[in-house]
């Protein structure tokens, strides 16, 4: 049986940086301290993809990643290393935006229903012709399309033509076809087929039905019947119809690998049980990130955004209205269909009240039968806000109960959608309050995790979860690590950063505050950041908050003058001198936190994933920013460096973020009985509250929260921290430490963390 990955490192595979070229990365990687190298996913995607979760072929390797012989050659590149491969795969949908590309979805099209792949795609074929929504916005857009060798052809889009219905004009050749070429906006609220989120491109798989699942994984439990993959990340499970029994059956098929699942959980709640290893490490992320905002800032930071923003909304309201515009808007096809599973009643009524239901759903779904506690908050918020639909709530919840009605298994994807595209993806562009909680399997109502309760999280963590993955960026994180770490800095001064953002809001306005504030903290967390990738971001941010331009509807005059404030944080002298002085001031703390929560990340229970660079210091934003190019021969020498006794400073290279990586997953990879078991480690005296420590059953691991704060009240002082008389040899400095109580000034005297473990355990790991 292959052993639980002690950690992983995650590379984007794409086109740009093939299976060849990540084979050239085993050395470093073993050199590093990982375990396994995670991968994106690999199977065959539409042309072009730089992510792989468009997946076209299920039964090869991606051709412009090396095809399967570049993926041989991967693993024997990792074996030689020692490593081991855990592999991304994507069950619940399929790439659809290049018919030809997808031998299934270009015979669905063609034969309709009498296609053998039919049944692989959830269409709801009831509906007359299957929709697909790629034409102009034009009401002549049909006069483009063209016949040549035998398929239709519009534009660059290519499709085919059923069999005995090629003759005539294009027109009349389409209008005998089993799909119906259709306006792209009509997409949104009259598509025929289950997407992922409000993507079109992307159709979902009814991998609930065994012959489906059996097709979609073959090539996948090939390599594991083969001995050539440890373990398996399971993309968005909250899409399947079933995830429970998809993954009891994933598990059946490979039973001795590590599983984990891409689970997003809300603040509070529980992963299901499941026969998995654990989620992708989001939870964790929420904790360790949360662990260096000061709580005590919280109300001068809403003092804050209500004065520049001019309003004051709760988050609960605003997660509300645009839960209420995703599921009537964006996915109001997938409301439609669902509303036809209650003929009985009137029509409009029952979408009312299912996305009334989906907007108050307080987690992104329930798995029935179970999650009936979050069915009845539910309804009885839904209730509270539209009291005129207290009947066809009634009617409609009574069948949601019923976990025989097909309703029942429908709407927890619609309520997975709903949360995804109303709070992820709209919510936290809009609020502005305190940007660095806006992430991904965060909550930004509640503001920074005392160290108690991180301290319950982890000790939970190693009693249920010992193998869930621990995160803290990833291809989907709306910022990196580093950059949030550096925004945690500004709860420690909140009069200061008023005073900063208020200055430069009114010296270059925006029509729109709550964005200005939200990307005014964006660009001193990531400052110095090249002026077109703040280009990027800003206009993303704003399309995705709707608010005065949209993807759908961009406005051209907000949007110049939105890059009209993006150049002037550059082209103006003095606000950029400002803005780099200000973010050369929160700099230094903000190394401090972004080597505290890596620390903790790295040594707390579970299994650590670095993320593709972020080994050094990063200042990535949301995607696409975050998959850019990484300078693996800087790492590599840096490296190389510290293994020949350099002890670098805390400073802009990012070298002693990559000593704490290395030697913190040495540890962990060649001394394992270390890391067995959780248990705090109270420390003593007057800075007692700025410092978190725990033992993980040998190795102990010391980090610094609230760095300003600590230094305001005159540094560590007397503070100690107790332990068991052994002598301990700290791995990021080398001194060794006899004593049973250690002084954390003479302690974190070099760096802001620590990492003890028994001095004869230390030389693997140096």
């Amino acid at each position: 049986m292959p052993d639980t990955p002690r950690s992983t490192y995650r590379v984007q595979v794409r086109p740009g940086f093939d299976l060849d070229a990540t084979a050239e990365l085993a050395g470093y990687l073993a050199a590093l301290g990982v375990t396994h190298l995670y991968t994106a996913p690999l199977l065959t995607a539409t042309p072009g993809s730089t992510h792989g979760y468009d997946v076209v072929d299920h039964r090869a390797v991606n051709p412009q990643l090396g095809g399967e012989a570049a993926r041989a050659r991967l693993v024997r590149a990792l074996r030689a290393a020692r490593l081991g491969l855990v592999v991304d795969i994507v069950p619940n949908h399929a790439g659809v935006a290049r018919p030809e590309a997808n031998p299934a979805w270009w015979d669905v099209l063609r034969r309709g229903r009498e296609s053998a792949y039919a049944r692989w795609f959830d269409i709801d074929w009831d509906r007359g012709r299957l929709l697909l929504p790629v034409l102009a916005d034009s009401a002549d857009a049909l006069d483009d399309l063209k016949l040549v060798d035998g398929e239709l052809r519009y534009h660059e889009h290519r499709f085919p033509v059923a069999d005995g219905t090629g003759d005539g004009t294009p027109r009349q050749v389409h209008d005998r076809q089993h799909y119906e070429l259709v306006n792209w906006r009509r997409g949104d609220a009259e598509l025929t087929y289950r997407r992922f989120f409000a993507v079109s491109d992307l159709a979902g798989l009814r991998v609930e039905d065994p012959e489906v699942f059996d097709a979609t994984h073959a090539e996948i439990l090939r390599w594991v019947d083969a001995g050539e993959v440890d373990g398996i990340r399971v993309d968005h499970p909250d899409g399947l119809r079933d995830p429970a029994g998809y993954l009891a059956r994933l598990r059946a098929a490979a039973p001795e690998r590590w599983l984990v699942v891409e689970k997003i959980l809300e603040y509070g709640e529980d992963l299901p049980d499941w026969p998995v290893d654990g989620t992708t490490g989001y939870d964790a992320l929420a904790a360790v990130s949360g662990l260096f905002v000061d709580p005590d800032a919280e109300a001068e930071f809403t003092t804050l955004d209500g004065r520049l923003t001019g309003r004051h909304r709760s988050w609960e309201d605003l997660t509300h209205a645009t839960k209420l515009e995703a599921a009537t808007r964006l996915l109001a096809a997938e409301l439609t269909r669902l509303s036809t599973l209650v003929p009985e009643l009137p029509g409009e009524q029952v979408r009312a009240a299912l996305a009334e239901l989906a907007a108050c759903f307080p987690v992104y779904r329930g798995y029935p039968p179970s999650g009936a506690r979050h069915l009845a908050a539910a309804r009885a918020e839904a209730g509270r806000r539209r009291p005129d639909l207290t009947g066809v709530l009634d009617q409609v919840t009574a069948r949601l109960r019923d976990p025989g009605h097909e309703l029942a298994a429908r709407f927890p994807q619609l309520t997975g959608a709903v949360m995804a595209k109303g709070v992820e993806d709209t919510a936290y562009y809009r609020w502005s309050r305190f940007v660095a909680l806006n992430e991904v399997g965060g909550s930004p109502a509640h503001f920074g995790v005392p160290a108690a309760e991180l301290h319950r999280f982890a000790a939970a963590r190693q009693v249920r979860w010992p193998a869930s993955m621990t995160a803290l960026s990833t291809h989907d994180t709306k910022r990196g690590e580093d950059v949030r770490a550096r925004l945690a800095v500004l709860s420690e001064l909140p009069g200061r950063w008023a005073e900063r953002v208020a200055d430069w809001m009114s010296r270059a306005p925006l029509a729109d505050p709550a964005l200005a504030h939200l990307l005014w903290q964006t660009a001193v967390g990531a400052w110095p950041i090249e002026r077109e990738r703040l280009h990027g971001y800003a206009e993303k941010a704003a399309r995705e908050a709707s608010v005065t331009t949209s993807w759908a509807d961009p406005d051209p005059g907000f949007e110049h003058e939105l890059h009209a404030l993006v150049d002037r944080m550059y082209d103006d002298p003095e606000l950029h001198a400002q803005i780099t002085a200000f973010a050369a001031e929160i700099t230094p703390p903000g190394w401090s936190n972004a080597l505290g929560q890596k620390l903790v990340q790295l040594a707390m229970p579970g299994v650590p994933d670095v993320y593709q660079g972020t080994e050094l210091w990063e200042n990535s934003l949301v995607d696409p920013d975050n998959r850019r190019p990484v300078d693996f021969a800087v790492r590599r020498d840096l490296l190389a460096r510290l293994d020949a006794g350099w002890r670098p400073a805390v400073a802009a290279d990012g070298a002693a973020k990559l000593l704490v990586v290395s030697r913190t997953l040495r540890l962990r990879r060649d001394r394992p009985d270390l890391f067995g078991g959780y248990r705090p480690v109270p420390a003593r005296g007057p800075a007692a509250a700025h410092a978190v420590a725990f033992d993980r059953g040998g190795a102990v691991a010391v980090a610094t929260r609230l760095p300003l704060r600590l230094a305001r009240s005159g540094g560590w002082r007397d503070t100690v921290l107790s332990l068991p008389v052994h002598e301990r040899t700290d791995l990021f400095t080398g001194r060794v430490y006899s004593g049973s109580e250690l002084l954390l000034d003479d302690l974190l005297s070099t760096y802001p963390v620590a990492l003890l473990a028994p001095t004869d355990s230390v030389e693997a790991a140096a």
